[in-house]
């Protein structure tokens, strides 16, 4: 009767190593996307500074606009004042008018100095959308040139990708959509991108921590899935160990054998020795 424990590990590590295959291959690409979407961002940004720049001085404009309606409307003012003066019957109303005419003219220098100092400030603004200008025009070149270099290293390996892409799909469907979600979990979280491993050397193969020779039996027997206790990875079997390998741990384990009973026997062997030294002492 097949195993269905074994089963899932099986169409874990196939994917596992698909993964694995199309991870070597965006590493070649290196820090190439990251650098292209960060120049990417830094365009949009002066861009977007740029755009609030110009609407700074749409504003602006219009106050200036506004201050200019105010110097017409006092300018119109002054003169109807003016015509008027020349028709007053006393003292009291030309002196009246008079003073509207003094306090529409300081309306017009105060709509002048606003107008001046307006025009500083979109002045200012202009030149600063001139500099951002230059600024992302600059990155905007780097943003190409890096785009090319990592379109031609996406063309190298793209066709490898997309075989191993589509190889994947068919993988994913052979595992269980719960055990996938704990799979992709595993791997957003893991360094190397490893959620299922080997025990090698009687250690996690992702993190390098032992694993107990009872939990490797039962990761022999895979009747159940066991995690690794301390990152938690999938442990999907137990790497052989060469037969030379077998021959030398053996060998440790006797010379620890021989010496541990060396060193029990030693008292006893040693005793009568030492009991006549102490003797021989004393007699002297």
């Amino acid at each position: 009767m097949e195993n269905p424990i074994a089963k899932k590990l099986e169409a874990l590590v196939k994917l596992q190593a698909i993964d694995s295959k199309i991870d070597e291959l965006e590493k070649v690409r290196g820090d190439l996307p990251a650098e292209v979407q960060d120049l990417e961002d830094e365009v949009i940004g002066y861009q977007t500074r740029i755009q609030k720049l110009q609407e700074e001085i749409q504003v602006l404009e219009s106050d200036i606009v506004a201050n200019k309606l105010k110097v017409s409307e006092a300018e119109k003012l002054i003169g109807k004042y003016d015509k008027q003066q020349q028709n007053v019957r006393n003292n009291r109303e030309f002196e009246a008018l008079a003073k509207e005419i003094e306090l529409q003219n300081l309306e017009i220098q105060v709509c002048q100095k606003k107008m001046k100092e307006i025009l500083l400030k979109v002045s200012r603004k202009e030149e600063n959308i001139e500099e951002t200008q230059k600024q992302r025009d600059e990155r905007q070149k780097d943003l190409e040139n890096k785009r090319k270099e990592l379109e031609v290293i996406v063309a190298e390996s793209e066709e490898d990708i997309n075989k191993l892409l589509k190889e994947r799909e068919k993988r994913q469907k052979a595992v269980d959509e719960k055990l996938y979600r704990s799979y992709a979990r595993l791997r957003k979280n893991a360094r190397n991108g490893l959620a299922v491993v080997m025990v090698m050397r009687d250690a996690c193969g992702g993190c390098f921590n032992i694993v107990p020779p009872q939990r490797q039996a039962d990761i022999r027997d895979k009747k159940k899935l066991i995690v690794c206790e301390h990152c938690g990875r999938i442990l999907a079997d137990v790497e052989d160990r060469p037969v030379e390998e077998e021959k030398v741990k053996k060998g440790r384990r006797s010379a620890t054998a021989a010496a541990a009973t060396a060193t029990a026997a030693a008292p006893a062997a040693f005793t009568p020795a030492f009991m006549l030294r102490r003797e021989d002492e004393m007699l002297d």
